[in-house]
Order: C-alpha cells, then structure tokens, then sequence
C-alpha cells in the first residue's frame, strides 16, 4: 500500500494532465470551469469561493484539480457585503447540473453523472453544506476552512448522507470566523464525517492573488495553506469519486496523513486553549 505521506506531497504538486479553461457565461452563469485537455466519464466537483472573492482567486486550485482529472466548475456569484449562501448553493446545483449533462472542450470531455461533488471554502463552504443537503447529484462534500454564514447551515449539516471532510487551521476550530467545530458535531455518523487540522494553515489563506478582503486586512494567499489544501482535498476525491482505494487514507478518521491531525469532537475536553479563541471567550464571559 502507498505511503499516504508520500500520496499527499505528490498529489500536492500538478498533476499528469494539461489543462483547458472555459467559461460558464455562454450557458447564463457567470463562472469559470477547468478540464483535463481530454477524458470520459471523469469526477467534477462545483467550488463555492469565499465571502467578498470569486473563482478566479482560486483558479490555481480549480486548475490543480482538473490536472488530476477531476473537472472543477466554480460560479462567480453572491460575491458582494450581503452575498447569499442560498443563491450560491443553487449555483453551486447549477453547476453540477450543467458540467454533467454538456459535453465540455470540443466534446471529447464527459462527467460522469455518479462522481459529482461539492466543495466550498469560507463563505463557499456553507453554501455547498446547503447544497449538500438537498442535492441528488453529489456524492461527496468538502467545507474547507468553514465560516460562519446564515443560521440555515448547521440544520442542513444534520440532514447530509454523503461523505464529508472538514478542513480547518490551527486555533480555529470555533471563532467568530470559523464554524468548523459545530459543522463536524451536526453531521451524521452516516456522512462518515472527518475533520483535519492543517498545520501552519491560515483559514483564510486559500484564496490567491488580489482580493477585497485582503486589501481589507481580512488575510489571503498562503501559498502554505494552498499547497497543503490542495494535496488533502485531491486525495479525498480521487477516493470518493473515483473509487481509487489507493487514497483511501484521505477518507478515514483514523487515515494518518503527515503532519495532518484528525480531530474527535467528542475527545477535546471543555475549555481546551486551541478549541475557542480568545476574542470568542471574552465575548462568552
């Protein structure tokens, strides 16, 4: 069996594929989608973007995924102050929808209808929770850093069957910027739920290049978080969509990848420093 610490640091770098980029207005949904430059019956995921950004600060990331094959559609919508993360689940739909039913390239590129999956980041990762929640297409979920966003979301984490992995930084497991503690208690054991810590990750470090809420001081662009991000998550479909064991590590609780800690709500003992933040704790006193 392959060393998952070797897996991660190898699908952490590009993948075998080149890689075409199109866009998603000539169907009305403003966005962008990355594919292999060829393929049948390939995974797709859609990517929510997080609050106050838009695909294309994470094109480096869409275009990693589709580099290991896996087809990433991510709508550019709800990206204003008040974005709605039940306009971008039903983009997010949108989008699964429309990558699996259109031959995309020049149509030598197929998705298949059974290895679709949502994944979110921030802001995005609540709106594919909604999504996950209602979905028939999806198969898998991934909330990436999660954020807080409208009170609909931790109700619906209750309601997901599908496979769900959670990643969040170092000292964020619940803040006032991080929901991802009380997303991984609301799933069901039947989502077979795991939540990794990333080492040295920033929450917000995801989202690449120029974006409002960096020129905000609100953070971005940790190449660390995105390197680190992208191995993990990349195993994690290639498992789920594709039915590669080969990666099956980076489904399971227990699965141990490098530096990487997997995190048992029901171990961490109340009051632990690196649970709540201290601005979250003075607000409770």
């Amino acid at each position: 069996m392959a060393n998952p610490k070797k897996l991660l640091s190898q699908l952490s770098r590009t993948g075998p594929n080149k890689v075409l980029r199109g866009d998603m207005a000539i169907i009305g949904l403003p966005g962008t989608v990355y594919t292999p430059v060829e393929g049948k019956d390939l995974a797709g995921i859609a990517f929510g973007h997080g609050w106050l950004t838009g695909a294309k600060q994470y094109y480096k990331t869409l275009a990693h995924l589709a580099s290991w094959g896996i087809v990433a559609a991510a709508p550019s919508t709800e990206k204003g102050m008040l974005g709605s993360d039940e306009g971008l689940a039903a983009d997010l739909e949108t989008s699964l929808a429309v990558i699996s039913e259109v031959r995309l390239g020049t149509g030598n590129i197929t998705v298949n209808k059974h290895r679709l999956g949502l994944v979110g980041h921030g802001f995005g990762a609540g709106a594919a929770t909604l999504a996950a929640s209602r979905s028939d297409r999806a198969k898998a979920l991934a909330a990436l850093y999660p954020a807080p966003t409208s009170t609909a979301v931790i109700p619906a984490a209750q309601q997901i069957r599908i496979p769900t992995m959670i990643l969040t930084a170092p000292g964020e497991l619940e803040s006032m910027t991080s929901n991802s503690l009380a997303l991984r208690r609301a799933l069901p054991p039947d989502a077979n739920p795991v939540l990794r810590m990333v080492p040295k990750a920033d929450n917000r470090g995801l989202a690449e290049g120029f974006s409002i809420r960096g020129k905000l001081g609100a953070g971005g662009n940790s190449k660390a978080t995105q390197r680190a991000t992208r191995g993990v998550l990349t195993g994690f479909l290639l498992h789920q969509l594709t039915g590669d064991k080969t990666y099956a590590a980076f489904s399971e609780p227990e699965g141990i990848l490098g530096k990487l800690h997997t995190i048992d709500p029901d171990s961490l003992p109340p009051g632990t420093e690196d649970v709540i933040d201290p601005l979250t704790r003075l607000l409770r006193k």
